[in-house]
């Protein structure tokens, strides 16, 4: 992991050099958050019901040419899924739970914008877990439970679309599709919808 998150730091790091020695090109640096619903797909789950969390947190913008840029983000992103409740006998057997998986997102994003203000983009995206528990009480104190099922690292394809506004604001939607085993040898991938809105400096 440690190798990993080097590389994406020279990588980012690189980009943004390069753009800087054209004065014609320029750098931007901003924040972003919103909401995430995520679940869980593949053979081995049953079409879990998908979890509403938030995301948060930093951009870089380099603009490589009028109408294409790269962007590197770093930025917390809760995932997971909802357990649903189930019973036997009219007794509760599994009570209802939220399974929360939080990660560290690193998407790398290549931009095209179609029109002025609007762009579609998409990447590899580096997830690196920093959360795991099983939460039967989500809007309480309680009902967490450590598990550890869930590995430490995800390789996803993130793909999406934005809207900048002349404010420096701007609005966006994504789809981010795990292809590492969630789970280790079974078909269970991460799939996180997500919408939010930002600001450029």
């Amino acid at each position: 992991m440690k190798k990993i998150t080097v590389l994406l730091a020279f990588m980012l790091c690189t980009t943004l050099a390069n753009a800087q020695q054209d004065t014609d090109n320029k750098v931007q640096f901003g924040a972003r958050g919103g909401v995430n619903f995520s679940t869980i797909t593949g053979s081995d789950f049953e079409d879990p019901k998908s979890r509403t969390s938030f995301y948060a947190g930093l951009v870089a913008e380099a603009f490589i040419a009028e109408k294409f840029s790269l962007q590197a983000e770093a930025f917390y992103s809760g995932q997971g899924f909802d357990i649903e409740e189930t019973s036997f006998a009219g007794v509760t057997v599994t009570p209802s739970a939220e399974f929360q998986v939080d990660y560290i997102q690193v998407p790398l994003l290549a931009k095209i914008y179609l029109i002025e203000g609007l762009n579609v983009h998409a990447g590899p995206q580096f997830g690196f877990k920093i959360n795991e528990e099983v939460d039967t009480d989500p809007t309480g104190d309680g009902g967490d439970f450590d598990t550890d099922q869930i590995k430490d690292f995800d390789f996803q394809l993130a793909a999406g679309a934005e809207f900048k506004l002349t404010s420096g604001f701007f609005i966006q939607a994504r789809y981010s599709y795990g292809f590492s085993e969630v789970v280790e040898d079974s078909d269970a991938h991460n799939s996180v919808f997500s919408a939010g809105i930002g600001f450029m400096f």
